[in-house]
């Protein structure tokens, strides 16, 4: 029997990552995809995450692949597919049905049609936006909420609440366009917070309630877990650039001695520690700021047990963790990607290319929030599929 080969591909504003993995013999313990070939290329042709020439974005892509494929001495076929940018965007809904059998009995076809009375309620206020993860939440049996399976109870109503995960049409056609523009079947598509979040937290996390933070360049992507499920996802348009870009203007000097700052990579005294350290509090005050004023919107402002997880770039600010404490009044911590030994990729910046082939390798009868997440999702190929060449 052939190996298994997954291939996850991670589009972003700067950097196309393209991961490729392996699935190892099923042996005693859990068996996780190893990692036998990655490619880097600099993105062209987008724009804060936006696909603007597909021809541009196209070739970053082949770049990426063709390294990735030399690397691992394999060609890529098929691939998963991460996608991000402020165009992410999250609806709540509810449904509720009937349950179809004589006896009353929830079926888990039951539950597939109260997430499509779900889904119906909300299709008309989301114009121009396709569906990526319909995720329940909670479901509800003739008014009292169900701690567990809802299959298999009897009930007369069952209720669903349920979170929709949506981007836009357009821009998800693009992408899966200019990917099987080379030959490369796309078979999934996911929200790339998620994807990270495979395997930047742990089951504990996850279960205990959480947020995990990814500060990027130009935005910040916030996806928070609680009873191992993601209940919330956020991008906010504001990024580590603009720590730089405050730097810049507060301290009057170049973009570049700006960024090496901001690194820790110049330390000298031709500035004071005391304006710099108050430049870099006062932008990651304001990200914090938004988280927290998300997380009361949900409702889990100060009630998430694991604290806040940080990754990307921006995470390694100095002072990010006791900023994050004091803002959020919670536990900080940064990401750490530890995907096995003998592994050639060790930057959490990877996270989200390896979450892909953890997503493209699991089971979708897995209780845990990847096969939660997968087995719910919507299927948005089939419908690309009328519109591509």
């Amino acid at each position: 029997m052939s190996e298994q080969i997954i291939t996850g591909i991670d589009v972003g504003t700067y950097h196309i990552k393209v991961a490729i993995a392996r699935m190892p013999q099923k042996g005693s313990g859990v068996v996780k995809p190893e990692i036998i070939g990655t490619g880097l290329a600099e993105s062209r042709g987008l724009k804060s995450g936006y696909i603007i020439q597909t021809a541009e974005v196209a070739r970053s892509i082949k770049s990426a692949i063709s390294q990735a494929e030399k690397n691992a001495g394999v060609t890529i076929k098929t691939a998963h597919v991460a996608i991000g940018s402020i165009g992410l965007e999250e609806i709540y809904s509810h449904g509720e049905i009937i349950p179809a059998r004589a006896d009353s009995e929830i079926t888990a076809s039951d539950l597939e049609k109260v997430m499509q009375d779900s889904e119906e309620r909300i299709i008309d206020h989301i114009p121009n936006r396709r569906i990526l993860h319909s995720i329940p939440l909670r479901h509800v049996v003739d008014g009292t909420e169900v701690l567990g399976r809802a299959e298999g109870l009897k009930g007369t109503k069952l209720e669903v609440d349920s979170l929709f995960i949506t981007t836009f049409e357009q821009h998800i056609n693009d992408l899966i366009g200019a990917i099987e523009s080379l030959g490369v079947y796309v078979e999934d598509v996911i929200a790339s917070p998620l994807a990270a979040s495979f395997v930047m937290l742990s089951k504990a996390q996850k279960r205990a309630g959480c947020i995990l933070a990814n500060i990027g360049a130009e935005t910040t992507s916030i996806v928070v877990f609680e009873d191992s499920t993601p209940i919330s996802l956020k991008i906010f348009p504001i990024g580590s650039n603009d720590i730089t870009n405050d730097i810049a203007l507060g301290l009057r000097m170049s973009l570049e001695d700006s960024e090496k700052i901001k690194r820790g990579a110049i330390n000298n005294a031709t500035y004071s520690k005391k304006t710099l350290d108050e430049i870099i509090k006062d932008r990651l005050t304001t990200i914090f700021n938004l988280i927290d004023s998300h997380l009361k919107k949900i409702k889990r402002d100060g009630l998430l047990p694991a604290g806040i997880i940080l990754t990307g770039g921006g995470a390694n600010v100095g002072g990010i963790i006791d900023t994050a404490k004091s803002v959020l009044e919670l536990p900080a911590r940064t990401a750490t990607l530890d995907i096995g030994k003998n592994v050639k990729i060790r930057d959490a910046s990877w996270a989200v290319a390896y979450g892909l082939c953890m997503w493209g390798a699991s089971d979708a009868t897995e209780t845990t929030a990847l096969g939660i997440v997968k087995h719910t999702r919507r299927s948005i190929l089939s419908w690309l599929s009328q519109f591509l060449p």
